[in-house]
């Protein structure tokens, strides 16, 4: 088997940058059938992850971006939902850039580390792939599928 994660990843995937359209965003993950990229800086520098879901806008029922509920009360709205998700969608919504739709600080896994512990990372965080970094640079991506190849054939 496979001990390591740096044994199964892929050394050489998919990237963006912050300065990425959105628009270039979405033909790099059609164009090789991914559900994300790994958002990098110039040194090579893992700065955050964007994926399909922060493409698509809806909201938790999967239906669109709506205004929360709120009630008029002495001239004023009260809103009767938290405005930080809606924001946080809204930003997205309107976003030109990676940087306006990434994910800060993706949940990653060492080089050295053991698939196991990359299996793990996976099955809690239910992602389906995970940066792999080194000294926080950039060094692959681990899929689902790697891990349990590699279970797999430790058996």
């Amino acid at each position: 088997m496979a001990a390591l994660v740096r044994e199964v990843m892929n050394p050489d995937p998919v990237t963006v940058t912050v300065d990425t359209t959105v628009e270039e965003v979405a033909r790099l993950l059609g164009e090789n059938e991914l559900p994300g990229a790994p958002v990098v800086d110039a040194d090579g520098h893992l700065v955050g992850i964007v994926t399909e879901s922060d493409l698509v806008m809806t909201d938790e029922d999967g239906e669109d971006l709506h205004i929360p509920h709120y009630i008029q009360l002495f001239g004023g709205l009260v809103f009767l939902e938290p405005l930080r998700k809606f924001e946080e969608r809204l930003r997205k919504a309107a976003a030109a850039t990676v940087a306006d739709m990434m994910t800060p600080d993706p949940v990653t896994v060492e080089a050295d580390d053991p698939v196991r512990k990359a299996g793990r990372l996976i099955a809690e965080t239910g992602h389906n792939r995970l940066p792999v970094v080194e000294d926080g640079r950039l060094v692959g991506v681990v899929t689902r599928a790697d891990v349990l190849r590699a279970l797999a054939t430790s058996e």
